[in-house]
This record gives structure tokens, C-alpha cells and sequence, in this order.
């Protein structure tokens, strides 16, 4: 009898259903923000403070940064460092970068007593301008909040990722919620309603700016994750089963013998697509290293373009390193040089990479707001006010609803459509990994605590006023 009735128990009707599906959209999309809101804020502020990079720095360092005059002959590079090393008589010299304007210091890094310091020397006349401990820099903070949350380390770092992954489910849900059923006006479709009152008033100040934002956020997450623990690894072996990403060497100079380390670990300012390269070793039988003056030479005569940076060799089997992380993507460049002879080892420019590697290269130029100069950081800034308007717009209309606790929507009606959406959710863990793990989670926790515990039932699904 239970059979028969469950066969011709009617159907729901369509407006239900449709309701079915809108609630459980709606409750991933509640789940998806209250974990990613926090750190969209956290983000999207420091990286539109971090946009401004070189005007921030530019204002601040201005001392350290700008020569008060400038004249038709710099200082060879091995008559700065030496100006450095003077000035520093226990450091080691690291690295040495030029940069394009004239008025522009030479910066030299030294480790002082276990602290990495960048040094400003004028390259007219060999005065140490000023010092920075690089890692104190004002911009630097802003950049360590956004990748790692000012504390560091991997769980920071995973946590920023998740929050970037649940963001592109939480554009997606969005955008299924914004999709207008009926369109009768493009008020509150694609224009707020400034006239209206309360929640719509809000609501409209949420949808709209991210449905028209929502390309641009999803290109800076997706230009971000290359940064990233687990998807950047990801992305890293697609890019070389495909053959899209870099090469070990530049192909014109053939294979090399080469050490455990990777380009990121020994030089600075390495470009995103070059950073894992094994870095070739030098001849061991030289009895005397080239001289700065050769390699800056060199880096001229091979037209790598400015600002670049000289990396010295790390021990005997060390290399020389030129490195230009440019503004301009295409005129990427790495070359090793072997330490006693000055030959190229490697040289991997731009047009070397793959194209999925050139592709991202330039995302990640775009992401830091250098593409196409202060177009690019204005449209960068938009994007972040956007977002810190989309999660304080959700908020409001959170609090208008008046919930008696958390307020979380509750499971629809329909379960057909409760195992889709899931169905889809995991799809989309699938692709991102860390999403898929704590999918998994969210389901734990509401199986096993919030639906057995009446009283976290009750708080968790509140009801609104």
C-alpha cells in the first residue's frame, strides 16, 4: 500500500519545484559566503592598496629611490658594490638591480648579519642613499596579508586559496539567483533601484555590482591561483604534461648539466613561468669568477631590458643570474651564466613558454595591475571596491532579515534537486581540490551536529522576521 501511494503521490508543481531549486542554490550560496567573506575583505583591500606598489613606494622611499642629480656617466657596477661592501664590511652581496629611469638609485641586496637588506647607492657617485630590511617595506606588509594573512606558512596560505576557490561557487550561486525570471525592467536586473527601501534596496546594491563585476573577479582569482599552494602545483603539471608551460632550457643552447635547485631559490625577480627551472651549474676548474662589470655586459649585449636584476653565484658550482620579472610580460627574461667563463647556460625569454605559461604570465601581470599601466591598477581598484561593496551589501541584508540565529537557509522540498546542486558541488571540488575536502566537511558537520543537536538546529536555521 506504502508502494502504491509513493507511485501516485502527486507531483510538485512547478512553481515549487522551481522554488526547490532556487532554495538550494540559495544555500550553497549562504554557505559559500559565510566562509569567503571574511577573507574577500582581507583581500580584496590589500590588494587594492597593493596595486599602487610603485606610487606608494615612489612617495614613502622617495629619499632611498631618487637621485637629485643626474649625469652623462654612471659608476661601473663593480664600483657600486664596492661603495656597498665598504659600507658593509661583514655582508654578502646578493643581488644587484638596475633600473630603466635615470634619476633611479642602483639597488644592491646585502644579508647584514642574517637580515636581508636592499641598499640605495647613486650610481653617479657611489653615495649610499639610504637602507630598507626588505621584508619591512610598507607594501611588503600589504602583500604578506594578502597571500598568507600576515602569520605565514602553509595553513594561511591554503586558507587563502579556499577562500579564492569558494569564491568562483559563490559567483556561479550568484549568478543563478541574479538570473531574472521575468524580465520586465532592467531595474534591479542591471541597474539598482536607488529609489527603493530596505532589503530590495540592498539587494540591488549586491546582485547588480556583481553580476556586472563578475568577469573581472574571477579573472583575478583565476590569475592568483597560479600562486597557490595545491592549484598552483595543479596548474604547474598541466602546463608540463602539455608542453604549455617552460622549458628546462632555451633550446638553442642545448642541455646542461644541472643542480637540485630551482631558479626561485638562488636568484631574485624571476619571472612566474622560469621559477621551477633546475638551474644549470658552472665549469668547476675556473680559478677566478667574471666580474660584475662582465655580466652587466653581457646583459646588454643579450638587450634584457630594464629593470633587471644580477643575482651572484650561490658557491663553487654557482651561477650568475640575470632576472627581469617586467611590467611588460614579453620582455620576461632568465639567463644563467656559467661563473668563470661568462657562457649562457640558459636563456629562456618570453617566447620560449608555452602558451598556457604566456597566458598566465600575463594574467599575473594584469592580477598585479601592470598590463596596461594605470588603466589597468584604476580597473583593478574598481574590481576590489566592488567586492568589499558586494560582502558589506550582503551583510546588511543579512542583519535586515532579522534572524533569531544564524539564519542559514534551510534544505528544500525537493531532494531531486538538493542531490543535483550537491552533485554539481562536488564536480566543482573535483577541479578544485581544497573545495572538494571541505564540501565534505560542511556535510559532516550538518549530518552529524547541526541536524542531531535541536538546539544548534534551531540557532543554525533561525528564523528570519
Amino acid at each position: 500500500m506504502k508502494a502504491l501511494n509513493q507511485e501516485y503521490a502527486p507531483s510538485p508543481s512547478p512553481k515549487k519545484s522551481k522554488a526547490s531549486w532556487y532554495q538550494a542554490v540559495w544555500r550553497w550560496h549562504f554557505y559559500a559566503g559565510l566562509f569567503a567573506a571574511p577573507f574577500l575583505l582581507i583581500l580584496a583591500f590589500s590588494g587594492g592598496v597593493y596595486l599602487f606598489k610603485p606610487q606608494i613606494e615612489g612617495m614613502l622611499y622617495q629619499e632611498q629611490y631618487v637621485v637629485n642629480e643626474t649625469s652623462s656617466q654612471m659608476l661601473a657596477p663593480a664600483s657600486i658594490t664596492a661603495a656597498v661592501q665598504e659600507r658593509y664590511p661583514d655582508g654578502a652581496i646578493s643581488a644587484y638591480k638596475v633600473y630603466e629611469e635615470e634619476d633611479r638609485t642602483v639597488e644592491v641586496g646585502v644579508m647584514d648579519g642574517g637580515v636581508a637588506k636592499s641598499v640605495y647607492v647613486n650610481p653617479y657617485n657611489g653615495d649610499v642613499q639610504g637602507e630598507l630590511i626588505a621584508s619591512e617595506k610598507f607594501t611588503e606588509i600589504f602583500k604578506k596579508l594578502h597571500s598568507e594573512l600576515i602569520v605565514g606558512g602553509t595553513f594561511a596560505n591554503r586558507l587563502v586559496e579556499l577562500a579564492a576557490s569558494w569564491t568562483i561557487i559563490l559567483l556561479l550561486t550568484g549568478l543563478y539567483l541574479w538570473w531574472p525570471r521575468k524580465l520586465k525592467s532592467i531595474w534591479g536586473i542591471v541597474l539598482p533601484r536607488f529609489k527603493a527601501r530596505g532589503r530590495t534596496f540592498w539587494r540591488d546594491l549586491h546582485a547588480v555590482p556583481a553580476f556586472w563585476f563578475s568577469i573581472m573577479i574571477v579573472i583575478l582569482i583565476a590569475t592568483g591561483l597560479p600562486w597557490s599552494g595545491i592549484m598552483g602545483e595543479q596548474i604547474n603539471k598541466v602546463a608540463t604534461s602539455t608542453n604549455s608551460g617552460y622549458p628546462a632550457f632555451a633550446h638553442s643552447f642545448g642541455e646542461k648539466p644541472a643542480s637540485t635547485l630551482r631558479a626561485e631559490e638562488v636568484a631574485e625577480d624571476v619571472p612566474w613561468a622560469s621559477q621551477n627551472d633546475a638551474v644549470p651549474v658552472s665549469s668547476i676548474g675556473g680559478y677566478q669568477t667574471i666580474s660584475l662589470d662582465d655580466v652587466s655586459m653581457i646583459a646588454s649585449m643579450e638587450n634584457v631590458a630594464k629593470p633587471y636584476t644580477i643575482s651572484m653565484p650561490m658557491g663553487e658550482e654557482g651561477v650568475f643570474t640575470i632576472a627581469t620579472s617586467h611590467s611588460v610580460p614579453w620582455d620576461n627574461a632568465t639567463i644563467h651564466l656559467d661563473q668563470y667563463s661568462g657562457g649562457i647556460l640558459s636563456d629562456v625569454r618570453f617566447a620560449d613558454y608555452g602558451l598556457m605559461a604566456q597566458g598566465i604570465t600575463a594574467g599575473i601581470a594584469l592580477h598585479e595591475g601592470r598590463l596596461f599601466g594605470w588603466l589597468n591598477q584604476a580597473l583593478g581598484l574598481l574590481t576590489c571596491l566592488a567586492i568589499i561593496g558586494i560582502v558589506i551589501s550582503s551583510f546588511i541584508m543579512w542583519r535586515k532579515r532579522k534572524p533569531d540565529g544564524l539564519g542559514a537557509p534551510k534544505k528544500p522540498i525537493s531532494k531531486k534537486a538538493s542531490r543535483t546542486v550537491f552533485i554539481l558541488m562536488i564536480a566543482g571540488g573535483i577541479v578544485m581540490p581544497l573545495v572538494g575536502v571541505s564540501i565534505l566537511a560542511v556535510v559532516i558537520v550538518d549530518y552529524l551536529i547541526i541536524k542531531k543537536i535541536p538546539a544548534v538546529n534551531k540557532w543554525f536555521h533561525g528564523k528570519a522576521a
